[in-house]
């Protein structure tokens, strides 16, 4: 056998042996359109506070409309937030399903599994984190801790699938925590994490993997 038929064989085996440890079906689409959704979403929750705030500039978070947890305008942006979440998973699901199929793997395994394990516990945590400040009324800090929990959750997924998901979670902690410091800038900080940042990763991961 020559060198060049051993360096394939070792690249064939190296990828089965990752297929069987990693779930990397997963399409750089689902990034692109992730992001595009909180860029949508992100103009949509700027045009509900600017038209129901009492407070020039850009504390968004520190508006006295949104001290109250039954106005309108928490109603509204709630309403966008579930959209903006439910057509990120949709579309994410969508591409990703479609990638799976088109290589002949299935979306649902062990590596899929252990994948969704480890992004849902951070999630999750952060989610009940959430929702107890916005119990107490602080929203300033409803973005920072959104952005940190679901870096926090990328990292630990990125064991399971490609590598580059882990430096969308830790640009996503630091935004969250610079966030932290600049409490009422949250739509600015939620637009660059999870809005620029997809689309970047998505189009990177697109360009390196979707189109082989």
């Amino acid at each position: 056998m020559d060198t060049k038929q051993h360096l394939e064989n070792l690249n064939e085996i190296k990828q089965i042996m990752n297929r069987s440890t990693r779930f990397l079906s997963l399409s750089g689409l689902s990034g692109i359109i992730a992001g595009i959704s909180a860029l949508v979403g992100a103009a949509l929750g700027y045009i509900v506070l600017n038209k129901g705030s009492y407070i020039s500039g850009v504390t968004y978070f520190n508006s006295k409309v949104l001290l109250d947890v039954n106005s309108i305008i928490f109603y509204q942006l709630l309403f966008i937030g579930v959209g903006v979440l439910c057509s990120a998973l949709f579309f994410g699901f969508y591409f990703t399903y479609r990638k799976a199929k088109k290589e002949d793997q299935t979306i649902w395994n062990k590596a899929s599994k252990k994948m969704l394990l480890n992004l849902a516990v951070p999630l999750l945590v952060g989610g009940v984190f959430s929702l107890i400040l916005i119990r107490y009324n602080l929203f300033g800090l409803v973005a920072p801790v959104t952005l940190i929990f679901y870096g926090l959750a990328c990292v630990n997924a990125s064991h399971h699938t490609h590598s580059e998901i882990g430096g969308i979670g830790y640009f996503n902690i630091l935004l969250g925590l610079l966030n932290a410091y600049f409490i009422g800038y949250g739509i600015l900080f939620w637009t660059l994490g999870f809005g620029v940042l997809h689309i970047i990763y998505g189009t990177l991961m697109y360009l390196k993997y979707d189109r082989k």
